[in-house]
């Protein structure tokens, strides 16, 4: 299947959405606290969603990898929990050094725009937080190779070195993808260079962004829940993410 091009007024829907969709993903970040649980969490990013006019797009989200419906509308992944931390009736408090990865979709008029940011609980230890700053630095990285007739390996390419160089690992079963009208769409956006050609860019695909970097062998599993996936060897996990639009010239951050 093709990746969707966006005409200029689902861009403009997807601007306006992703700018709330920013503001209440930060809003939920400094509530992210020491004593705080995830369902906690979950209840402000809904209530902060509904505020917003919009929807939250993971909650009750199916896909053929997953037997069940996602259950919350935020994801909360903690330490070696990589991705899709479920919030929802979660009472877990988060307690000091905690690395904790918040994730939110919004739909907004229909569309979906996706973001993903990293919060330390109190203080943290330094090599955790050279593992949140490599993956936020590696988003830069990909940002930086989004251009029109570029390829989704360009992306890859440029977040792998840059986490090779600060001695961390990529998670290679997940990534990227496009976003819009669904949660995901195509392409697939590797965080490495696979070794087929990659898919081209074209201007007008909006697409998420997701480096997710371990400091150790990046082998995941998925945990009994059906939807959490984790580090085999207990290593610490971070993501950042962000959704764009393909430009001729390079690309717009939609969630900033």
């Amino acid at each position: 299947m093709l990746p969707n091009i966006y005409t200029a007024e689902e861009i403009e829907i997807l601007r306006e959405g992703g700018k709330r969709l920013n503001f209440v993903l930060h809003e939920v970040v400094q509530s992210a606290k020491e004593g705080v649980t995830p369902d906690a969490l979950n209840s402000l990013a809904e209530k902060l969603i509904k505020e917003k006019g919009g929807q939250p797009a993971f909650l009750n989200y199916k896909t053929s990898k997953f037997a069940r419906p996602y259950p919350s509308s935020l994801c909360v992944s903690v330490n070696d929990e990589v991705v899709h931390g479920i919030a929802k009736n979660n009472h877990r408090k988060l307690k000091e050094s905690d690395i904790v990865n918040l994730d939110l979709g919004f739909t907004y008029k229909g569309l979906i725009t996706d973001k993903t940011l990293m919060v330390g609980i109190g203080k943290i230890k330094s090599e955790d937080i050279n593992l949140i700053e490599t993956t936020k630095l590696a988003l830069e990285a990909g940002i930086k190779a989004v251009k029109s007739n570029k390829t989704t390996n360009d992306i890859g390419w440029a977040v792998e070195e840059f986490a090779k160089r600060r001695g961390f690992a990529v998670v290679k079963e997940l990534g990227g993808h496009g976003v819009g009208r669904s949660v995901h769409e195509e392409p697939f956006i590797p965080n490495f260079k696979e070794g087929k050609s990659g898919i081209q860019l074209r201007e007008g695909m909006v697409i998420a962004l997701e480096p997710i970097i371990t400091s150790g062998t990046a082998e995941i599993f998925l945990a009994d829940d059906g939807h959490t996936y984790k580090t085999v060897d207990g290593t610490n996990c971070a993501q950042w993410e962000d959704t764009v639009l393909v430009t001729e010239s390079g690309c717009e951050i939609l969630t900033r």
